[in-house]
């Protein structure tokens, strides 16, 4: 990074930070009304520019379908925003707390209060550019709270449409849209900011949150991982295909909840394999000039997962491909069915990101489970099954930011559940009342009662053996 360029964007991200802190102090209490208020103009800009974001990820892509980007990131996000405005009155109501005894005898209480903590800074991912930045927003929104939002620059069509429409409906000392390179998102990393929210890989997730460190920002982390798929002996295969392929085939596998890695007993490897190809191709008769048809998002990660591919070929690993390859000039790709790579291989080390998946045989799902539960913590985990005891034995024995059960994905658009990783996956979570408590400051508050036992029950200075007596009678000593 060149050292002038990160200085002046160090300069500009502080100076919006100072800018949105100082009205934030100004303010002080936030009421449910001006919460609210947030919130609907912020669904009133995701319906207004609906399709001008769609649009800007379709160019942005090289071959988005609008229609997709607009169910992706205007309709998912808008759900967040909706339910956070039903929901933020009743989540920052003061709650009471059980009191101290015997101090709550004589009048004392007990109370949480939810407070904004004040500024913080997001920084979205170019797979969904909207939905990273807009759906943690609502919960920053529904806490009281401002925000400095940093778009990917893979995807600058739709930084600077989104920029545009923020701009039309809030003032910079509530929501600023920051446009720029990686050096933008490094300096707003540095920053003294009140939380930080990132989403992408887990080696810059590493780095934001060594920059944070300096000065103890608080930080949630949305990583991913090799999510993986366990499909048990009484699954439905058919069934279990079909939703796979339409998960693993939702923006041509850039997603961070994609389906990674399947493991389907030995005895059914080669039916899974059909059944997904036929699945694959049934909703993709063809690749070439199909605008269903995500596009790898640009050159170099078009030739990272080509490349993986191609790796486990040369190496003897049995390929099964659905669809063509393409031959119109795009960045668009079959899906690959990668079957029983070597472990050493790049596509079983790295998470895939894109139109490929690996497909391995077991013998017992024991040996499944300490598979997965060798490598990092997924951000998630799926089960197909009928079998309750299976089933128990897979959530028992593993840990994953979430999990779906006969279905993938799913459980990121959940509402009122939280979303999140843990270890390799991310830390922190956004949706639900979690969402709101994760950008809440949890201020408990003490209110002394009418009166003080504490002298009547001899435990004040001086220190003498009646003091002493009693300690160790509560104690037990």
């Amino acid at each position: 990074m060149n050292a002038h360029v990160g200085q002046l964007a160090s300069l500009a991200a502080a100076e919006v930070l100072d800018r949105q802190r100082q009205a934030f102090i100004a303010e002080g209490h936030v009421s449910a009304a001006v919460r609210q208020d947030r919130l609907a103009r912020l669904e009133a800009m995701l319906k207004k520019h609906a399709e001008a974001l769609a649009l800007a990820q379709d160019a942005d892509f090289g071959g988005r379908h609008p229609g997709f980007s607009m169910m992706n990131d205007v309709l998912a996000p808008l759900a967040s925003v909706k339910h956070c405005h039903k929901m933020a009155g009743k989540w920052m109501k003061t709650e009471r707390r059980a009191g101290l005894i015997p101090f709550s005898l004589f009048g004392q209480k007990t109370e949480l209060r939810y407070q904004p903590k004040g500024v913080v800074g997001i920084i979205g991912t170019w797979n969904a550019p909207v939905f990273t930045l807009i759906s943690p927003l609502a919960y920053v929104l529904a806490a009281g709270n401002r925000a400095i939002l940093k778009p990917s620059e893979i995807v600058p069509a739709t930084a600077h449409a989104l920029a545009v429409g923020i701009a039309e409906f809030f003032k910079p000392e509530e929501i600023t849209v920051v446009e720029g390179g990686p050096e933008v998102a490094d300096a707003i990393t540095r920053l003294p900011l009140d939380h930080l929210v990132f989403t992408g890989s887990t080696a810059i997730g590493k780095k934001v949150m060594q920059n944070a460190s300096a000065n103890l920002t608080p930080v949630t982390l949305e990583l991913g991982g090799k999510s993986p798929v366990i499909i048990g002996k009484s699954a439905d295969l058919e069934r279990a295909a079909r939703h796979i392929a339409l998960g693993k085939g939702n923006n041509s596998g850039q997603i961070c909840v994609s389906p990674d890695t399947l493991y389907v007993h030995e005895s059914r490897l080669d039916s899974l394999v059909a059944a997904l190809k036929a699945e694959f191709i049934a909703q993709f008769p063809k690749i070439s000039h199909n605008a269903d048809v995500t596009a790898v998002v640009n050159e170099r990660h078009y030739q990272r997962v080509k490349g993986y591919v191609d790796e486990a070929r040369a190496a003897g690993t049995r390929i099964e491909t659905a669809g063509e390859l393409p031959g119109d000039g795009s960045r668009r790709l079959p899906m690959a069915i990668v079957v029983n790579p070597a472990d050493s291989l790049h596509i079983s080390q790295e998470e895939i990101f894109g139109p490929a998946l690996i497909v391995r045989s077991y013998r017992d799902v024991e040996s499944v489970v300490a598979s997965i539960n060798a490598g990092a913590h997924p951000l998630a985990l799926y089960y197909f099954g009928k079998d309750a005891t299976e089933e128990r034995y897979i959530l028992d024995h593993t840990l994953s930011g979430g999990v779906a059960i006969n279905e993938v994905m799913m459980h990121a658009a959940l509402q009122d559940a939280p979303f999140g990783g843990v270890g390799a996956s991310g830390m922190g979570s956004y949706h639900g009342r979690e969402g709101f408590q994760q950008f809440s400051h949890l201020r408990s508050v003490y209110r002394a009662g009418w009166y003080d036992p504490r002298k009547a029950m001899g435990v004040l200075p001086p220190y003498n053996d009646k003091f002493m007596a009693t300690i160790k009678k509560w104690v037990g000593a």
